[in-house]
């Protein structure tokens, strides 16, 4: 594995291509190469007959320089440093910060790999490949170019193992607002690769990050809980809390609660001692008395025949 610093300073792991690879990638281009030129040769034979053996000659020359050098430089800028060859073996040009190469890279390896591959039979290629710690050869050196490996083994380092079930909930109550993102990613990575460091190496990362988690949350670490079990119950916790956010796992069984809906409240019965406002009469005009009205301070009359309920509530029987 070979580490690459990009212009940002940012560590890049990439696998370089060694000889075996590069070279079967060489040998499928150049068949492809070939193939090409011998039919393009054809073609130019048949239709330039007419001509002298000079035009021939220079027609021939063209056709080499355009098929074996031109094509190569422009497949290779085209697919930003992916050749025939190099598609099929899983192969990439790139630059020696891990950029993709352009229209001067391809230029400068295809022109030098005209003199290390073609005219030396790639004698010359094979021994600065093995001379170089990256597998680079002349055209590399000079281009400031690298070939890299695309398909590299998956292995299983994803994988993060679950906290001890004795942690479940242990840590609801902490205050986790205050973990930057950063941290949590270094969490997660260390997490993910912790059975591929060396034991001493990883745990002084666990106690490193736990002791980080602590100081922000405000709690230390318990001291019976290993720094790697402690990481892996925060997190677990923190990613409980971000699916209870995001799915509303506001009721116990996870359903929205639902609430019946109140009637609207009633307007109040009309009063039926509320006043009767009678219209306005010119001043000095006194009000009109009906004539069937009783005068002030006279008995209501009351008919023998009438119910008892319709009789005074004097408590007062008229006699029979």
């Amino acid at each position: 594995m070979s580490e690459l610093v990009t212009g940002e300073a940012v560590a890049l792991e990439l696998r370089p291509a060694r000889l075996p690879s590069r070279g079967l990638a060489v040998l499928l281009d150049l068949v492809v190469a070939v193939t090409v030129y011998v039919a393009v040769t054809i073609v130019l034979v048949a239709s330039t007959a007419s001509l002298d053996m000079a035009a021939q000659t220079a027609i021939s020359i063209a056709a080499f320089v355009l098929v074996l050098v031109g094509g190569p430089i422009a497949v290779e800028t085209l697919s930003h440093g992916r050749s025939l060859g190099k598609m099929a073996c899983g192969l990439r040009v790139v630059r020696d910060d891990g950029g993709p190469i352009r229209f001067r890279h391809s230029l400068v390896r295809g022109l030098i790999g005209v003199i290390e591959i073609l005219m030396t039979f790639g004698v010359v290629a094979c021994i600065a490949s093995l001379v170089s710690a990256r597998g680079r050869r002349l055209g590399d050196v000079f281009a400031g170019t690298l070939v890299v490996r695309e398909r590299v083994p998956v292995s299983p380092a994803g994988f993060m193992p679950p906290p001890p079930p004795w942690l479940a909930g242990r840590f609801s109550g902490l205050d986790l607002s205050a973990v930057p993102d950063d941290l949590w990613l270094a969490v997660r990575q260390y997490l993910a690769r912790m059975g591929q460091l060396d034991p001493r190496v990883g745990w002084a990362m666990a106690e490193r990050l736990a002791s980080d988690v602590a100081a922000r949350t405000g709690a230390p670490v318990p001291q019976e809980v290993p720094p790697a079990a402690y990481l892996a119950a925060v997190l677990q916790e923190r990613q409980a809390r971000e699916a209870r956010r995001a799915f509303g796992g506001g009721s116990a069984g996870g359903a929205p609660a639902v609430t019946a809906p109140t009637a609207p409240p009633s307007s109040p019965p009309p009063s039926s001692a509320s006043p009767v406002v009678s219209p306005a009469l010119p001043q000095g005009m006194p009000p009109a008395v009906p004539q069937n009205a009783p005068s002030p301070g006279a008995r209501p009359e009351v008919s023998r025949d009438a119910p008892p309920d319709a009789r005074p509530g004097t408590g007062f029987v008229p006699p029979a």
